[in-house]
C-alpha cells in the first residue's frame, strides 16, 4: 500500500492536467517525507553507480566496439558502425583511454536516468521513489552493462531522454523547455546510433512535446512524418555532414533473406550460380541459422556465400543486382520470406540467444583484471536458461504495463509508462522484419524501459483516481 501525493508543482507547469487538480498544500509531514525519500534516492542511485563500477569496470571491449575504437586512431568512419559512437568515444576517450571511458558514459547516463526517474516518483510516493534505484539492478539490464555495444550506450542515452523530461514536469516552464530541447536532441542521438530506433522515436518525441497527457490521435498523426525525418537525420548526418563511407549494411539484411527463402523454397534465390555442393549446402541449417546471418559471411562452411558476393572482379554485395534479386525472390515467394522472417522473430523472442560475449582470452580484456566481475558469472549462468534473458518475456511485460497505463493517459505518470514502454515494443518489433541477428543486446532497451515505466504505471492508476476525486470535489 502506498500514497500518492498531489504534485503541486506539476499542477503549476501543466495547469489543464486533471492529475494535479486539487491545489490544496501537502501536509508538512509528507513535505518532509519527500524530501527524506529525495535524499535517499540520491545515495542510492550514487549506490549504483558506484557498485557498477566496483563489479564492471572497465567493460568488456567487444568485437563491434574494437572496431569502433580502432576507427578514432584512423579516424576511419563508417556506416556499418555508428560513426557517432566513435566520435563521442574520440571526446571522452582522454577520461580513462580505452573502455573505461565508454564504460563510464554508459554507466552514467544509466544510472541518471534511473536516479531521475527516482526524484520524479519521490514527489508522488515516498515509499515507491525507494524502489526505483533497485530496479536498476536486474540482471538483464545490469550485467549487459558490462559489453560495449552501442545497443548498451543507445539504451543509456533514450533512458535519459524520457527519464529527464518525467522529471522536469515540476519545475519552471524555462527549464521544462531547455529540458524538451535537451530530450529532441538525445532521442536524435539514439536514431544516429541505432537507425532502425526510427520507427520507435515518435513515442518518445510525442512525449518530448506533450509530457502531460497521451494522445493516440497525435502519436498517429506524427508518426509518419517523425519516421521520415529520422530517416533524413541520419542521411544527412552521416553523409552530408560526416561524409562516412558507405558500406551497405542494409546488404547484409538482402543476404539474410534470400538465404531465407533459399532455404525456405528449396531453390537458390541469389543472384549467381552455386556448384552443387554448395547448392546442397544451402538447402540445409548448415547455412540457414536463423540466429544470425554470420553463417554466410564468418562461419564454415558456407562463408563462401559473401565471399563469391564480394569477389574483387565481380562485386555484388552493394550493388543494385542484389537489390533486385531481393526484390525478385520477396515477389516470387511471399510466403517463403514471411516464414523466414517469422522464424528470425520467433528465435529472437523465445529461443535462448547470445547474452554476454566472453569468448576473447583473458589476457585480450581488461575487465578479466577485475576480480569482482568473476562472481557475478555463476549468477549470469543461473539465470541465462531462464524467462528473464527471453527477449520475449520483457516484450509482453511491457505491453503489459503499456495496456496497465492506458487508461491512466491523462497522467503525467501514465503518460511516461505508455511513451517508454511503447518506445520499448515498437523497438524489439523492428528486429523482426530487419533484424540479421538475435543476440539479447538487441532487446536491451526494451528491458530498460520496461523497468524504468513499472512504478510510474502504478503510479499513474492512483494518480488517476486522485483527478477522479478531484472531479467530484470541484462538482
Amino acid at each position: 500500500m502506498f500514497v500518492v501525493t498531489p504534485d503541486l508543482h506539476a499542477a503549476q507547469a501543466y495547469p489543464g492536467n486533471l492529475v494535479t487538480i486539487s491545489q490544496s498544500k501537502a501536509p508538512p509531514a509528507k513535505v518532509a517525507a519527500s524530501a527524506l525519500a529525495a535524499w535517499l534516492v540520491g545515495a542510492l542511485t550514487l549506490a549504483g553507480f558506484a557498485l557498477t563500477v566496483l563489479l564492471l569496470f572497465p567493460g568488456y571491449l567487444t568485437n563491434d566496439a574494437t572496431y569502433v575504437y580502432s576507427y578514432i586512431a584512423q579516424w576511419s568512419l563508417g556506416d556499418w558502425q555508428s560513426p557517432l559512437m566513435t566520435i563521442l568515444w574520440w571526446l571522452i576517450d582522454p577520461i580513462s583511454p580505452g573502455p573505461g571511458s565508454m564504460f563510464l558514459l554508459i554507466a552514467t547516463l544509466y544510472w541518471l536516468g534511473f536516479g531521475l526517474i527516482a526524484l520524479a516518483v519521490a514527489r508522488r510516493s515516498a515509499a515507491l521513489a525507494l524502489v526505483v534505484p533497485f530496479l536498476g539492478l536486474t540482471p538483464p539490464a545490469f550485467l549487459l552493462l558490462s559489453m560495449l555495444w552501442r545497443d548498451i550506450l543507445f539504451s543509456g542515452v533514450w533512458l535519459c531522454a524520457a527519464a529527464i523530461l518525467y522529471w522536469a514536469a515540476g519545475h519552471a516552464r524555462a527549464l521544462r523547455a531547455a529540458v524538451q530541447v535537451l530530450a529532441v536532441i538525445l532521442i536524435g542521438l539514439g536514431i544516429l546510433l541505432r537507425p532502425n530506433a526510427i520507427v520507435a522515436a515518435p513515442f518518445l518525441l510525442v512525449y518530448a512535446l506533450w509530457p502531460a497527457r497521451f494522445e493516440w490521435k497525435r502519436t498517429a498523426l506524427l508518426f509518419v512524418p517523425v519516421v521520415i525525418a529520422g530517416y533524413g537525420l541520419v542521411h544527412v548526418v552521416y553523409y552530408e555532414v560526416l561524409h562516412v563511407k558507405r558500406e551497405n549494411p542494409l546488404h547484409s539484411l538482402l543476404v539474410f533473406d534470400l538465404g531465407g527463402i533459399t532455404y525456405f523454397t528449396q531453390e537458390n534465390q541469389f543472384p549467381v550460380r552455386w556448384n552443387a555442393e554448395e547448392t546442397g549446402l544451402l538447402l540445409t541449417t548448415q547455412c540457414y541459422q536463423p540466429q544470425h546471418w554470420d553463417s554466410y559471411w564468418t562461419l564454415d562452411p558456407c562463408k563462401f556465400v559473401m565471399a563469391r558476393l564480394e569477389r574483387s572482379d565481380d562485386v555484388i554485395f552493394g550493388s543494385q543486382r542484389l537489390v533486385d534479386a531481393w526484390i525478385r525472390a520477396v515477389a516470387a515467394h511471399p510466403l517463403a520470406y514471411l516464414e523466414h522472417r517469422l522464424t528470425v522473430l520467433w528465435t529472437f523472442l523465445a529461443a535462448p540467444n547470445m547474452t554476454l560475449e566472453l569468448y576473447k582470452p583473458p589476457e585480450e580484456t581488461s575487465l578479466a583484471h577485475n576480480r569482482f566481475f568473476p562472481a557475478l558469472l555463476p549468477l549470469h549462468d543461473a539465470l541465462e536458461s531462464g524467462v528473464l534473458f527471453r527477449a520475449g518475456f520483457w516484450l509482453a511485460l511491457s505491453v503489459a504495463i503499456f495496456a496497465w497505463a492506458l487508461p491512466a493517459r491523462a497522467t503525467a505518470s501514465g503518460t511516461f509508462a505508455i511513451c517508454v514502454t511503447g518506445a520499448g515494443i515498437f523497438y524489439v518489433l523492428t528486429f523482426g522484419l530487419l533484424g540479421v541477428a538475435t543476440d539479447f543486446r538487441y532487446v536491451h532497451w526494451d528491458v530498460v524501459a520496461t523497468l524504468a515505466g513499472i512504478v510510474p504505471a502504478l503510479l499513474a492508476r492512483a494518480e488517476m483516481r486522485v483527478q477522479a476525486r478531484g472531479v467530484l470535489k470541484a462538482a
